[in-house]
């Protein structure tokens, strides 16, 4: 089973630029987007439809064009979850869960830090309340989880082109990455550093006003990661570094 997970920023815009042609042209057993910024009204039935996909989408019920997230896949799933049960953090359609017989599928798009005190509490809380959420899932539904989307930050000094000028950047905060150090303490593993262990200069994101991605300053920032249960299944985790149409690549993961 192959996934791909793409922060196309602006599901519309990304179509333009060819970008969902590339993922029904590849043809993963599913594909998660995140920050669409559309609701399913806005777009085409060929979209919302594509031959051999079913789609859900989630958006923001008070802003409109903003934020999103939305899973296709070739197998209809058992059930479909849209709420981790906090109307705040559940009101700006970041999150979709997919439940199949074996394994559940989480997509989502983690709130930006940026812009002030506030949001960087909302994504802490965020933060907090998904890992429950999910350890909920693994104990009394499925051990078999997978999450994935774009967390909004980098982990490690080795996720991001320059670590040092960044130190006080949200994004790179120490607060923001003791809580991917809390998600691998759980017992989830980061699926391209499993397979990567030391790799350098590999990134999924980057600042496109200063042209960053020509000269690869980026940072990785999207993840797929997997409960310990699932690791034995994992056969390969990649960044798709040379597709275009966002200013986020997409990742991929088979098992």
């Amino acid at each position: 089973m192959k996934i791909i997970s793409w922060n196309v920023n602006g599901l519309r815009a990304n179509i333009k630029k060819g970008g969902f042609d590339f993922l029904t042209n590849e043809s993963p057993d599913i594909f998660c987007l995140q920050e669409t910024k559309a609701r399913p009204d806005q777009l085409t039935e060929s979209i919302l439809s594509p031959a051999g996909y079913t789609s859900y989408f989630d958006y923001p019920k008070l802003k409109k064009g903003y934020s999103g997230t939305a899973i296709y896949t070739k197998e209809k799933p058992l059930k479909v979850v849209y709420e981790m049960g906090d109307s705040d953090l559940d009101n700006e359609g970041r999150l979709i869960g997919v439940y199949f017989k074996n394994f559940v599928l989480f997509n989502v798009y983690f709130p930006n830090g940026g812009g002030g005190p506030e949001r960087l509490a909302y994504k802490m809380r965020f933060y907090d309340k998904f890992l429950k959420h999910i350890e909920k899932v693994r104990k009394t539904e499925n051990k078999n989880i997978i999450f994935t989307g774009d967390v909004n930050t980098a982990h490690n000094e080795i996720d991001l082109a320059r670590p040092k000028e960044n130190e006080k950047s949200t994004g790179f905060l120490p607060e923001e990455r003791a809580w991917i150090d809390k998600v691998v303490l759980t017992g989830y593993i980061d699926t391209f550093r499993h397979f990567n262990p030391d790799k350098k200069e590999a990134y999924s994101w980057w600042d496109m006003k200063t042209f960053a991605r020509e000269r690869n300053v980026g940072w990785r920032i999207d993840y797929f990661f997997v409960s310990k249960e699932m690791i034995k299944k994992i056969k390969k985790a990649e960044i798709l570094s040379d597709v275009y149409g966002s200013d986020h690549c997409p990742i991929s993961l088979e098992f």
